[in-house]
């Protein structure tokens, strides 16, 4: 019998429930006192489609979606019929005898295949047809042996937050307990996978787009502007529900274009501002991208990816952008690129993407996918790292020079120049998107645009030696060193584990800061390395080619999967395993 780690998966046509039910389930293991990692899969319909979401739990820390699934619940036939390769030899599965049917020794001996007429059981409780989902969740605690009470309080404030009446409340709590007392009726052997409550931990649980929100707060965002782009969009509400709570100003605009600008207006007035998009969204934003670049004004955009090109699949997963972010926009200018992995750097990172774009008086940009934003995962209350804020070189009034011209764009040492906020007596200036000079007049002699291109250069250069170099994780002596980026984490640190059971013993380097890029630190793994594998979400290796443009160097192997969905980290074991 297998205690507290076991994956589980619902699937059903859009409009079943399948994402609520899944989110209150991956809800109640976390209250339960274990780890949970959840993902999703639906696609780009208005209506309609095969939806999945499955959640890993474990009594140990869990990074990313496990496989195989040890309990599958098939609300409709598409979902009995396409995730037979994913199931563990002693799965269970079951399915809505009312939409479904599963032929005699279709899922192999060892599965335990039952058949639960879930819409009849949610009538029958006097719930609504779509109550099949939360039938489907009381099925699952009988199954696992867990308590029922446990279940009731997530259904409680799951409808109390939806501000349900308490009628429709004990109703789902009557589908819950049909399941569940279906299931006890009609297991005919113990299944093999049980969870046991534990204590429950100061843990929280949620998505890498909430963290970043969370991260902007408490970097003292008071702007956002942006138009609505999936996977981004979340972070936009997230920020618009606590706007009067922190006194923040959320504007959706009419596009992307405006998004970009409002948000670089609201930096040269001197208020933390950011914009949130996807690609395509991006794709939009360029021009200006390079005019903050320019007028040296601070911005954050956080592009959270999806497939490409064009619309591509817009409800999926890729790192499609990185080469296209780090040459966006015409012309050169210094940008600082940053890719968290999980959800506290994604708290942590986003914050200190404001200070550094305040201190170098420069664009920055977060990079995060569909995976990371949107899939929920566990954190620890200490996982919530606060940064003191660094507004940078802000002149007032009695820090400028008297007499003379205010120097906007004063040549300094590393580059970056003391800025004014609009309103101080003696620092008016023009934010002059052609080249300018100091004064920031319009200037287009050789000599002062070589100058003043230099002058931004050693912005990059001193963020260089600020920004915290990469950390190599596990063995010192590894047989492969796996270099990756953003949203890949997870399934990196579950593969490690996984490879030690095969004698195989792996180290990992994140690159959380691609620009500038840490070149001598990266030399010297590559140095010390016996076998280098890049893992990536891309067809063409844009982080690989990425290093080798910086450092000259070229890893061993790349392990690309660009089918829009996510590693799953036995993917990467299992290629490590095939490849040494």
């Amino acid at each position: 019998m297998i205690q507290n780690n076991f994956s589980w998966k619902i699937g059903g046509e859009a409009g079943y429930g399948i994402l609520s039910a899944g989110a209150m389930f991956a809800r109640a293991m976390l209250r339960a006192g274990l780890y949970v990692f959840d993902y999703a899969e639906y696609p780009s319909l208005i209506r309609g489609g095969h939806n999945t979401f499955e959640v890993s739990v474990s009594d140990r820390k869990v990074f990313a979606p496990r496989r195989p699934i040890q309990v599958l619940i098939a609300l409709n036939q598409d979902t009995v019929n396409l995730h037979t390769h994913e199931l563990a030899p002693d799965a269970a599965v079951l399915y809505n005898t009312n939409n479904a049917s599963v032929p005699g020794g279709y899922y192999g001996d060892g599965v335990t295949v039952i058949g639960v007429p879930f819409e009849d059981l949610a009538l029958a409780s006097g719930a609504e047809r779509v109550a099949r989902n939360v039938v489907a969740l009381g099925a699952t605690y009988a199954l696992l042996k867990l308590p029922i009470e446990g279940l009731f309080a997530i259904i409680e404030l799951n409808f109390t937050l939806k501000k349900k009446p308490q009628a429709i409340i004990d109703t789902n709590k009557a589908a819950a307990r049909a399941g569940f007392d279906f299931i006890n009726k009609n297991l005919s052997k113990p299944f093999n996978y049980t969870a046991k409550p534990l204590s429950n931990p100061e843990r929280m649980i949620m998505a890498g787009n909430n963290a970043i929100a969370l991260g902007a707060i408490k970097a003292g965002c008071k702007f956002l502007s942006g138009y609505p782009m999936t996977p981004a969009t979340s972070i936009m509400n997230t920020l618009a529900g606590q706007a009067q709570k922190h006194n923040l100003v959320v504007v959706q605009v009419e596009d992307e274009i405006a998004a970009i600008c409002a948000a670089i207006g609201a930096g040269y007035a001197g208020v933390r501002s950011m914009t949130v998009t996807s690609g395509g969204g991006f794709d939009l934003m360029t021009e200006a991208w390079g005019m903050a670049g320019q007028i040296e004004v601070p911005l954050v955009v956080v592009e959270a990816m999806r497939t490409g090109p064009s619309t591509g699949m817009p409800t999926w997963s890729g790192q499609d952008d990185l080469a296209m972010l780090l040459a966006a926009s015409h012309g050169e200018f210094p940008r600082i690129v940053m890719a968290p992995g999980d959800l506290e750097q994604c708290y942590f990172m986003t914050q200190e993407a404001f200070n550094l774009a305040e201190k170098y008086q420069t664009p920055v940009m977060v990079i995060t996918d569909k995976y990371l934003a949107s899939s929920h995962s566990w954190i620890e209350q200490s996982g919530f790292k606060d940064l003191p804020i660094d507004r940078g070189r802000v002149a007032a009034e009695k820090d400028l020079p008297v007499g003379t011209a205010y120097k906007r764009y004063l040549h300094t040492k590393d580059g970056v120049s003391p800025r004014t906020l609009p309103g101080t007596p003696g620092g008016e200036h023009i934010a002059n998107s052609d080249e300018h000079d100091e004064e920031s007049f319009s200037d287009e002699t050789a000599e002062e645009r070589a100058k003043m291109v230099d002058k931004r250069f050693r912005k990059f250069d001193a963020a260089a030696a600020d920004v915290p170099l990469p950390v190599l994780e596990g063995d010192s002596n590894a047989d492969i060193t796996i270099i990756g980026w953003g949203s890949t984490r997870g399934a990196i640190l579950e593969a490690i584990e996984q490879l030690k059971s095969h004698r195989i013993r792996a180290n990992y380097l994140q690159i959380k800061y691609i620009s500038p890029f840490p070149v001598e630190y990266v030399k010297s793994v590559f140095k010390k390395a016996k076998k280098i594998a890049v893992v990536e979400n891309n067809k063409t290796g844009q982080l690989a080619a990425w290093i080798r443009e910086q450092t000259g160097l070229a890893p061993d192997y790349k392990i690309l999967k660009y089918d829009g969905r996510p590693f799953f980290s036995d993917e990467i074991t299992s290629t490590i395993k095939n490849l040494l």
